[in-house]
């Protein structure tokens, strides 16, 4: 036992100084002592002569220190071994590269690239090595001979990269669509490679390359799968009804399996506010697909896309198309999207808030699930609120919130029970509610959390009173229940009668809000600058640079100033909730094809 011991403790402390060998020939290399980390690394050659790091952070450390003919016959002798690995073949070539001598570089790195006829799984490797140092031709070269004399071996995703690199794009792209058709990795990872290289703009030179590569694909192998990829270019493009047609030849090609990808679409566009397209996506699904729960949905669309217009008119004839579909659809638990739709509408845009709370309250009694229940009892709370019936809506809320304990629904409740708490002027209990939302898995409602409670904080600090905080309260209860002319005006009241307060770049950023809801853009963009100019540093000052920014992009079509907006965020607001969105637009507006 005492021998055993003994053997054991020898062991260890080989093992511990190797070990610290190992880490010191690494540290002394990435610190630049190259003097120091060569003794390391020829021990450790010494001791591992099999290990091919050890050797590669040799030949490194001789060629930092410039002694290249110490490297070239360290590699030669390793080229020798006959167990030698090709890459040391490259090695050698990118000593001599070092050297310039360029004829005996592309003799060693051939000889590298031959490997790969003896064994074509030397293609990773070969090819990788050569990535490294930026011979890409030799990398191309070496995946594809691999690939060629095994085919079960793939090298597209690498290929892919360097065709892009090389800026042959589409060598990129067919490289890239070969990896989505034989389904050997992500397709969402590959399509967020590819948008890399194209825009929002049909005429880019990239787009229509891609189209070009898709259609070429289509005519020799076809396959729905290149009308889906053409789908996801003219949605990138935001060519709707291009994509429309794609869509209507996969429904058809595939035996009419689902309409999932149809109303995907459908309500993309309907987000993006081309209702010309998005009306005709859904008048299809209403009019050809056959599953009861996607058509009804199809109608509420409608809906919606009527009300974007309203007039006396449009709201007489929306009553009556909600009479007719529940009139078909019935009242049941598979139906609750109609109730709650239904509601909605007699709510905030009736302003008949009775009929739709005792319509909710019957469903209540149907046999639903807890997410059903949960459901709602959130468009409940919310017709309550507008209703002005805060206790109520709390008790519905609260009742959300501990039975769906850890789910974003219980996050959303807690969140309502927090903004009308803020509402009925309960302020203290609010900012309780929000301290817990702050950390919230969803960023939205965190966000929203930290400017409510923030908000509340900052003005009950500087007011005691907390005249202004009510007075925005009461502003922001009559936006949600749509009274927006009533909403400006009582914001005005706060910017009139509460000048130099903290709060005055909320009421002047909520009340820009309310006024781009009414179309006088020029008034609202007034009040952002007015934010991003005397409120610099305050806590609102990414929001109203993002909000000038889409302002100046999508309606009052000025990309340059756009462009200044989001660079603003870019550069001075790097921890915003806008960072990702403003980053990308502003590359976009710049022209950017490639991250």
């Amino acid at each position: 036992m005492k021998h055993f011991s003994t053997l054991f403790v020898f062991l260890f402390t080989c093992f511990f100084c190797f070990g610290q060998e190992d880490f010191l020939a690494k540290q002394y290399y990435n610190d630049g002592d190259y003097e120091k980390a060569v003794v390391f690394y020829e021990k450790l050659v010494r001791q591992n002569p099999r290990r091919t790091d050890y050797s590669e952070g040799l030949v490194a450390c001789y060629q930092q220190l410039e002694r290249y003919a110490d490297a070239e016959q360290f590699l030669l002798n390793k080229i020798n071994d006959a167990y030698a690995f090709p890459t040391f073949f490259i090695e050698l070539g990118y000593n001599y590269t070092l050297q310039n001598q360029p004829e005996k570089a592309t003799e060693y790195y051939q000889r590298a690239i031959q490997k790969i006829e003896e064994n074509p799984n030397f293609g990773y490797s070969v090819g990788y090595r050569f990535q490294k140092y930026a011979l890409l031709d030799q990398a191309i070269q070496a995946y594809t001979m691999a690939m060629t004399l095994k085919p079960e071996l793939n090298y597209d995703f690498q290929l892919a990269r360097i065709y892009g690199e090389q800026g042959h794009i589409e060598k990129m792209y067919q490289s890239y669509l070969n990896l989505i058709k034989e389904g050997r990795t992500s397709r969402s990872n590959i399509l967020r490679s590819i948008d890399d290289f194209i825009s929002e703009e049909a005429s880019n030179p990239n787009n229509i390359l891609l189209r070009k590569v898709l259609l070429k694909n289509a005519q020799s192998s076809p396959d729905v799968l290149w009308n889906e990829l053409l789908s996801w270019l003219f949605i990138q493009q935001k060519q709707y009804t291009s994509a429309f047609a794609q869509e209507k030849a996969i429904y058809k090609r595939t035996d009419q399996a689902s309409m999932d990808r149809m109303e995907n679409l459908g309500i993309i566009a309907l987000e993006d506010k081309d209702f010309e397209s998005a009306t005709k996506i859904f008048e299809y699904i209403v009019d050809v697909g056959d599953n009861p729960v996607t058509k009804l949905n199809a109608h509420l669309h409608l809906i919606d896309i009527a009300l974007e217009n309203q007039d006396k008119k449009t709201l007489d004839s929306v009553e009556k198309k909600f009479e007719t579909l529940v009139s078909e659809y019935g009242t049941g638990s598979s139906t609750l999207q109609l109730q709650v739709a239904y509601a909605n509408f007699l709510t905030f845009k009736l302003e008949r808030p009775e009929p739709a709370i005792a319509m909710l309250k019957s469903s209540l009694d149907l046999q639903l699930g807890n997410r059903g229940m949960a459901y709602l009892k959130l468009a409940l709370g919310d017709i309550l609120v507008y209703d002005q019936k805060f206790n109520q809506a709390l008790i519905y809320f609260t009742q959300v919130q501990k039975r769906l304990k850890n789910d974003v629904l219980a996050q959303d409740a807690r969140f309502k029970v927090a903004q009308t708490s803020f509402y009925k002027g309960d302020f203290d209990w609010a900012l309780t509610q929000l301290k817990v939302l702050r950390s919230s898995t969803s960023q939205l409602i965190a966000n929203d959390a930290m400017q409510l409670s923030l908000l509340i904080s900052d003005n009950s600090l500087e007011d005691s009173t907390q005249t202004a905080l009510k007075k925005y309260a009461r502003a922001d209860l009559l936006a949600y229940q749509n009274k927006n002319d009533a909403a400006i005006a009582a914001l005005e009241d706060i910017l009139q009668n509460h000048k130099g307060e903290k709060i005055e770049d909320e009421a002047l950023f909520r009340q820009a809000q309310l006024l781009e809801t009414k179309k006088k853009y020029g008034d609202a963009e007034f009040n952002y600058k007015k934010i991003v100019e005397f409120y610099a540093y305050g806590i609102l000052a990414d929001d109203a640079h993002y909000a000038l920014g889409e302002l100046y992009r999508n309606v009052l079509d000025e990309p340059e100033k756009a462009k200044q907006h989001y660079e603003k965020i870019i550069y001075n607001h790097q921890d915003s909730y806008y960072f990702p969105k403003a980053r990308k637009h502003f590359r976009r507006l710049r022209g950017d094809a490639i991250n």
